[in-house]
């Protein structure tokens, strides 16, 4: 076999282009001669991430349907029908090996024109609900690599391979301390730290409830670190103006490795790679899973870890009364604090990527 050709189709979000990221880097490093290729969507995020990561991408011309602009979908099925013709003319151009789909709008019709073409296809199932391309893929892809127990539920179980979710190296490896995080952030190493995430375009819940109970969470003497995304950031930053010294506000947090170490507590969304993150670092988390996630996969993944005992969950629609209420009883309660820690250390696993690039080269291999 000649040089490893490998496509990486898929994103629209940080929950999808982390992993996408995560998975190229480790097949470069078990195989520095491998060429990959990123193919997203015009205009969503990883045209401007992917390619400072040092790869290459090319967008297809798709969206996703509008819900609440229906006049935009009647563009849809043009759309539809252009993204397959282009899928199909960068197979052509490109003559990969394997493609691999994480997730996103670009996803679906690349992977879809490879099993066409009979070109083996992986893909990489973040959440614990897989949606309905995923499963109309998973039918012929060779392999489907998942972070989450029970998916037999949605794909052949002798094509599921147990991997983890690919976490950014930073955060998988990262051995910062809690004063290395707290300094870098320049906080109060003697209060307790409350990191508030939304995911990478922040969360309007959340961002509301804690906007509503600010006064009630400073009450406990703690301090917060809110990233609130950059719809809410101005409107956070002029609520927060008065307790400067108590409240950071940043619309995103880039060195994330470093407000990890210096959490104690997290406040968080539910998508897939928070979950795996947070697995990896250990914090005790309350989430509120975003409501409207394809087929509601946030509040399947919070519950998967409530179950286990490491995680707590407030409902999006309760959390401006109950948000507040919930974080001050884990606050007081130092053992179910320590019980998180401990159980979320049993869920985390650190090489996920290089679990999914083996079997990438694998199936590639195969062909």
């Amino acid at each position: 076999m000649g040089k490893l050709k490998v496509i990486i189709a898929g994103g629209g979000t940080g929950g999808h282009i982390f992993p996408a990221v995560a998975i190229g880097h480790a097949l470069k490093k078990l195989n520095e001669e491998a060429e990959l290729l990123f193919v997203g969507a015009n205009g969503k995020m990883e045209m401007e991430k992917v390619p400072q990561e040092g790869f290459e991408i090319v967008g297809l011309d798709i969206a996703g349907f509008n819900r609440s602009n229906m006049l935009k979908n009647l563009a849809l099925p043009f759309k539809i029908i252009k993204s397959h013709m282009q899928a199909r003319s960068i197979l052509k151009s490109f003559q990969p090996d394997a493609v691999i789909g994480v997730g996103g709008y670009a996803s679906f019709p690349v992977l879809y024109a490879a099993q066409g073409k009979g070109i083996p296809t992986l893909i990489q199932e973040q959440n614990s609900y897989a949606g309905k391309s995923n499963k109309i893929l998973g039918k012929k892809a060779k392999a489907v690599c998942v972070g989450y127990d029970h998916m037999e539920r949605f794909f052949p179980k002798e094509k599921i391979i147990f991997t983890g979710n690919p976490v950014r190296a930073k955060i998988a490896q990262s051995v910062l301390t809690r004063e290395e995080g707290q300094n870098k952030l320049q906080l109060d190493a003697t209060k307790k730290t409350i990191l508030i995430v939304g995911g990478s375009l922040g969360a309007k819940g959340i961002n509301e409830a804690i906007d509503m109970q600010l006064e009630q969470i400073l009450e406990e003497g703690v301090q917060v670190v809110w990233q609130t995304g950059k719809l809410y950031y101005e409107q956070a930053r002029a609520r927060a103006a008065e307790f400067a010294d108590r409240v950071k506000v940043f619309e995103f947090i880039k060195d994330m490795d470093y407000a990890y170490a210096a959490a104690d507590v997290m406040i968080s969304r539910a998508g897939a790679l928070a979950i795996a993150e947070l697995c990896i670092v250990a914090k005790p988390v309350i989430f509120v899973p975003l409501p409207t996630a394809a087929e509601d996969h946030q509040t399947s993944n919070a519950i998967a870890l409530v179950e286990h005992n490491a995680a707590m969950m407030v409902r999006n629609s309760d959390a401006k009364s109950e948000l507040a209420i919930k974080l001050k009883k884990l606050l007081k309660d130092t053992a179910m604090q320590e019980l998180m820690s401990k159980n979320l250390k049993t869920l985390a696993i650190k090489d996920a990527d290089e679990r999914i690039a083996n079997k990438i080269i694998e199936i590639a291999n195969k062909n």
